[in-house]
């Protein structure tokens, strides 16, 4: 168990480091991820990241006992008032803490993955102008746990280290590849590369389930308004659609790409004979 320190300033530098980190992520490389809550903070620790400093209130020295932090962590106490203002969430949690974020490249979105005895293709996400971290957050745990091998984030589009698209992704964006990357740069990659790109939308598109998704394929996710740009899905192979009986005319952004999702781990399922259900199952 680290050494304890108690702070009793909302000005220390810590703590003013933990509020700038969740107030406003940066995508820098190098720069600190702001996370709230024990739950995250063992996911962080699951995956191998590297934990510089966990802040927690008067009172929850227990959990950290639980968490079983490393030793070079430097872990600060805070009355619940200094805590508090430098959190994000309305019912504030009693531990936060700044991570390092993984340092992702073009290799471990692009190299497919390898789960025992079976090797897949890419299956990569791309999101374009995507503005709600909850849906961000929520499409990289779909991302997960459908097998996709990495999310790429073209500009636009919200930080992945966002609180709520973190909260979102219950600890997924811990392990699952995110990439920002632009525009041109990124589409030239994907196709250098040998992926095939299609473009999510609601109308004039084959239905999802007549394209081969068990290729090295890239899907376009748009705007949560305006859905994927003319000139980005002018650059795609083709266009896919999820055929809705129902009279809605399209889906949530998230809810779209983790449909697609499933879809494309259904078809690599059924290519590779392996089962239909992984193990496991669904949480």
């Amino acid at each position: 168990m680290p050494l304890l320190r108690i702070v009793q300033s909302k000005q220390n530098s810590r703590v003013k480091e933990l509020r700038r980190a969740l107030a406003n992520p940066s995508r820098e490389k190098g720069s600190l991820a702001g996370i709230e809550g024990p739950n995250l903070l063992f996911e962080a620790m699951r995956a191998g990241l590297r934990i510089p400093c966990v802040f927690a209130s008067e009172g929850s020295e227990a959990l950290l006992e639980k968490l079983e932090l490393p030793a070079d962590t430097e872990v600060l106490i805070l009355s619940q008032d200094v805590l508090r203002s430098a959190l994000t969430t309305e019912t504030p949690q009693p531990i936060a803490a700044l991570v390092e974020p993984p340092d992702w490249t073009w290799h471990d979105i692009l190299k497919g993955r390898s789960d025992g005895m079976d090797t897949t293709d890419p299956l990569v996400l791309v999101l374009s102008g995507l503005q709600d971290p909850g849906n961000l957050g929520t499409i990289v745990r779909s991302a997960e746990a459908f097998g996709a091998h990495g999310v790429l984030s073209l500009p636009g589009t919200v930080s992945p280290w966002n609180p709520k698209a973190v909260r979102a992704s219950a600890g997924s964006i811990f392990r699952v590849p995110v990439l920002a990357g632009k525009t041109k740069e990124s589409i030239d990659r994907l196709r250098e590369s040998g992926l095939k790109i299609y473009a999510a939308t609601a109308r004039a598109a084959q239905p999802v389930d007549l394209v081969n998704l068990g290729e090295p394929v890239a899907l376009l996710i748009g705007n949560e308004g305006n859905g994927v740009p003319a000139d980005l899905a002018a650059q795609a192979d083709g266009a896919i659609t999820i055929p809705c009986p129902g009279p809605v005319e399209s889906l949530n952004a998230a809810v779209a790409a983790s449909v697609l999702l499933y879809e494309a781990s259904r078809q690599r399922l059924m290519q590779s004979g392996g089962p239909l259900i992984p193990r496991g199952g669904s949480r």
